[in-house]
């Protein structure tokens, strides 16, 4: 992991699409958008730890993290995937104790940070800011409890289709691009099934004209549909 400097425009166009600056004012932008800073990771390296002390909240210029902690025997167990366009990790920053969880790269990834202390800041005088984030953490409450009900009411292949669609959440996740990079290995570490059978469920969904794959990619086609597949299984 490496502390860099992204030319100004890519990041102020980032920060352009995300919608929490957007309730902030002009003054309170004007900080926000000093503090932020940038970091590089390459794959499989952690942004942060599991047992260590948030410092930032964590957006996604571009590549893919994913948010896990590691079995007894050493083996990832993902709970949710964070592509580009999404931000992660502020629960940690509003309670000061450990992280209970790891977020790792999956490929080469540029994070956008923003430090504990600007956090504080905006959480102490911006109301919008804070309905902003009850609402972001409802939201993320919503989709931890869907995960739960999913892995045990939903078979293998309705499981593949939510874990995608959760990347999409037009809340968590507004910005996602409607074709996401993603492997077979890291779907099957997110909804807890193996390689293979994410490949069957990859076709069947593709059969269903609900997504369209290629190496390394995966292109969703109807976000709504994918999330409820299939119809007559619990929402």
């Amino acid at each position: 992991m490496s502390t860099s400097k992204l030319p100004d425009n890519e990041v102020h166009q980032f920060w352009e699409r995300c919608i929490w600056p957007r309730v902030l004012t002009q003054s309170e932008r004007e900080v926000v958008y000093k503090a932020l800073f940038t970091r590089e990771h390459g794959p499989g390296e952690f942004v942060c730890q599991r047992n260590e002390i948030a410092d930032s909240w964590i957006g996604v210029i571009r590549g893919f993290l994913r948010v896990q902690d590691t079995s007894a025997d050493g083996k990832p167990v993902m709970f949710t995937g964070v592509a580009t366009g999404g931000w992660i990790g502020e629960g940690s920053l509003l309670k000061v104790e450990q992280r209970k969880y790891e977020i790792a790269a999956t490929r080469p990834t540029t994070t956008l940070h923003l430090p504990r202390d600007t956090f504080a800041w905006l959480l102490d005088r911006s109301v919008p800011f804070n309905h902003f984030m009850l609402s972001h953490l409802n939201e993320r409450l919503s989709q931890f409890i869907a995960t739960v009900k999913f892995d045990r009411l939903l078979e293998p292949t309705a499981r593949v289709a939510r874990g995608i669609a959760s990347l999409f959440h037009p809340v968590l996740y507004p910005n996602t691009d409607a074709t996401l990079q993603i492997s077979q290995e890291e779907i099957g570490w997110m909804v807890g099934v193996s390689r293979q059978r994410v490949n069957a469920a990859l076709h069947e969904l593709e059969a269903a004209q609900l997504i369209k794959t290629g190496y390394g990619y995966i292109n969703v086609l109807d976000r709504q549909r994918l999330s409820r597949f299939p119809n007559n299984q619990p929402g």
